[in-house]
């Protein structure tokens, strides 16, 4: 544990309204200077920038990528002096500002500029934002868009042309045109992987190839292929090399060359089932005790209704109160969070997911995801009523211009609920040692999560924040979704597991990196850790006798970051990757420091723009001072059989918790209204007892009648 001056401690924890849409039309009150940018005025910002002539911006979708668009719009937070003077002294309330990003591909020397622009709902100016250290944003360093896939798509159609009989002879499948338009009998796919080459300024992708069925992550062909599409203009990409069960050729013509000589290994494919395909959730097998999963499992009720209150983006729940957002970039952002309107921290926010694999295919030794640069705040979709979240939540939508020409509308992409945690918050039976009791006690344990998921291609990450009655907050990610697997050859083995017939589970590490800005009792903080060991003392109540391993106390006054998981610890670890190298950082807060990562880092690693290590580097003191703690969180993830067709929540959770210490006069739980006291009026006969709540006694029937529904679609509005 780590303590922050007696106060809120940080542990890590290791693996182990109404219903519809928006609660309200406007966010009302301070919480809304943090909440997302509505539909109106992402079109605002989009109107703005588009008729400026001197950007020359032209639509998103269509055409070449050799022109000037707009990548991305979303809220540009306030500056923590501004948004605090507003908060806590009655300043002037900030005035609201968009973050741009705008792609300059049509101009001699491209680039990606970011713009503040504002001041919302109606804006009038932009200004260029800079990153620290004042470097330009590299064109390579953009993110993938829509456009650039469907070129790829092309592209590759083309380039495959000779390998059209090997591969509908091994697969029975085929790669053309029209599977890039939305045909897709028999057709293969492909999944790229990144980062995009192997020094700064390349863009360079291995691209795997996959049968199009259900769950075609599942299904690689045996054929991976290197594109060089650095150049705006696709008539300049090329096929640099192939691998094809487990050997690599210089182009297509050569791997077609040894097929038609008949001296190639080809890796002939059995023909997908219509049913029951491995990788479906279809239901196959059965359980041997015969009890019924053909009915409603246990579900969640508010048997009173609900005990949280949310108004817009703001949060309510006991002694909690909170503001959020679901930025596009990355994901669930906290702000002002407060127990009982004291301020325990200013943001909590995710600020990265990372994936490192290990394979024997090329693609699979180049993987290390960075899901910032894929959009993991915009893939949102939308949750399941009963699956994602518990009948009883509260839905929110979100809105995302993220690589589109308008805001896109995401359904119930955000919900909130009370979840019971099936324990106890605490409770007691007080025994009498004689058959009896003296009372017993317990308060029932609940907490209230808020939650959002991020489908990034094949994994999906659940992201919670939980909020419990006795001032404990925890954050919390589940990965589940497809593994990323690639084409299972013998030498493989040594990276991985052999999940099916063809298909290799490669090894691999997830981290996720949070951002704590923790303001206990102002802004004034200091770092602490309390180390624990044992020591042998004399028994002062029988003299010659020690006492063994007698647990003391000690203090220390700086971080001391664990070792470092996997790849991170490694001497050549791409820059980008610095923040995993600490399980935690302690930094001081500086406004050019919003974040520890960008969504540039993924085709930029070598060079990043935001460089975390600089970050620790500057030697400042972190004694009385606003300080942010940088949490990393992780797993080793050995795929099995069990994966498929999905990796399953149980085992593969991470997350840490905030908890006072020494910061209340006790358990501010005490306050709640739900515990249970009996205590025996005749003991020792304990035939009468008495029975103390302050509930009512029976909490009544409380599942909705109504039936599941889904839609599933996400639409520009």
């Amino acid at each position: 544990m780590w303590l922050l001056r007696l106060t809120w401690v940080l542990a890590a924890l290791g693996t182990v309204a109404s219903s519809g849409s928006d609660p309200t039309t406007s966010p009302p009150g301070p919480a809304s200077i943090f909440a997302d940018l509505s539909p109106a005025e992402l079109r605002a910002v989009r109107t703005f920038l588009m008729s400026r002539p001197e950007l020359g911006l032209s639509p998103s979708h269509g055409g070449s990528l050799a022109k000037n668009t707009l990548f991305l719009v979303e809220l540009l937070p306030p500056k923590k002096r501004l948004a605090l003077r507003y908060l806590d002294q009655g300043g002037p309330r900030p005035p609201r500002h968009a973050r741009a990003v705008v792609f300059f591909g049509g101009q001699a020397e491209p680039n990606v500029t970011e713009f503040s622009v504002g001041p919302l709902p109606q804006p009038s100016s932009y200004r260029v934002l800079r990153f620290k250290g004042g470097r330009s944003i590299p064109y390579t360093a953009r993110p993938m868009t829509q456009l650039e896939y469907e070129l790829l798509h092309l592209m590759l159609a083309e380039a495959l042309t000779p390998l059209r009989r090997l591969l509908l002879d091994a697969t029975g499948f085929w790669y053309n045109s029209s599977c890039s338009t939305g045909s897709h009998q028999r057709c293969l796919t492909f999944s790229d992987i990144a980062p995009r080459g192997l020094v700064s300024g390349e863009r360079r992708t291995w691209l795997v190839l996959q049968r199009f069925v259900e769950g075609f992550f599942l299904h690689p062909v045996g054929l991976e292929v290197l594109v060089d599409h650095r150049d705006p203009d696709p008539r300049h990409w090329a096929v640099q090399q192939l691998w094809y069960n487990g050997h690599y050729f210089s182009s297509p013509r050569e791997l077609a060359e040894r097929y038609e000589q008949g001296t190639l290994a080809v890796a002939h494919l059995p023909e997908p089932p219509a049913r029951q395909l491995f990788s479906s959730y279809e239901p196959r097998g059965r359980f041997t005790t015969g009890t019924p999963t053909d009915v409603h499992g246990a579900k969640v009720c508010e048997p009173q209704g609900r005990r949280y209150r949310l108004r817009g983006n703001r949060l309510e729940y006991g002694g909690w109160s909170l503001a959020f957002r679901l930025r596009s970039s990355t994901g669930l952002q906290l702000f002002d969070l407060r127990f009982n309107g004291e301020r325990v921290a200013y943001e909590v926010s995710v600020q990265e997911a990372l994936a490192f694999y290990g394979g024997h295919t090329p693609a699979a030794m180049q993987t290390k995801y960075m899901d910032a640069g894929w959009g993991m705040g915009s893939v949102s979709y939308e949750l399941a009523r009963g699956i994602d979240c518990p009948d009883t939540a509260t839905f929110v939508d979100a809105h995302h211009l993220y690589d589109a020409d308008g805001p896109v509308r995401f359904s119930r992409a955000i919900c909130v609920f009370e979840l019971p945690t099936g324990v106890p918050l605490r409770r007691h039976f007080d025994s009498d040692f004689q058959g009896g009791f003296h009372f017993y006690a317990g308060l029932e344990g609940q907490a209230l999560v808020l939650r959002a998921t991020s489908t990034v291609y094949n994994y999906d990450y659940i992201w919670d924040f939980l909020l419990y009655p006795n001032g404990v907050m925890e954050a919390k990610v589940h990965a589940t979704g497809f593994i990323h697997a690639t084409f299972y050859t013998p030498q493989g083995r040594r990276y991985g597991s052999r999940v099916h017939s063809h298909l290799l589970g490669n090894l691999h590490t997830h981290l996720v990196h949070y951002k704590v800005d923790l303001d206990i009792a102002g802004t004034g903080n200091s770092f602490e850790t309390m180390d624990v060991s044992f020591e042998n003392i004399s028994n002062p109540w029988s003299p010659g006798a020690r006492v063994p391993g007698e647990p003391g106390q000690g203090w220390d006054t700086g971080p001391h970051p664990t070792p470092a998981p996997t790849d991170c610890a490694r001497p050549r670890t791409d820059p980008a990757l610095v923040p995993c190298r600490y399980h935690l950082a302690v930094t001081r807060h500086h406004e050019n420091e919003p974040s520890s990562s960008s969504i540039y880092a993924q085709n930029e690693p070598w060079e990043p723009l935001v460089n975390f290590e600089s970050f620790l580097r500057d030697n400042e003191t972190i004694e009385d001072q606003d300080l942010v703690a940088w949490v990393t969180v992780g797993f080793l993830h050995v795929p099995h059989a069990e994966d498929i067709p999905n990796t399953a929540t149980p085992g593969n959770a991470v997350g840490f918790f905030l908890r006072p210490f020494n910061f209340f006069d006790e358990d501010p739980s005490v306050a709640s209204l739900s515990p249970v006291i009996i205590r025996p009026l005749d003991p020792p006969t304990f035939s009468q007892l008495e029975v103390q709540r302050w509930t009512p006694a029976s909490p009544g029937p409380c599942v909705s009648p109504e039936p599941f529904t889904y839609n599933g679609t996400y639409r520009e509005e």
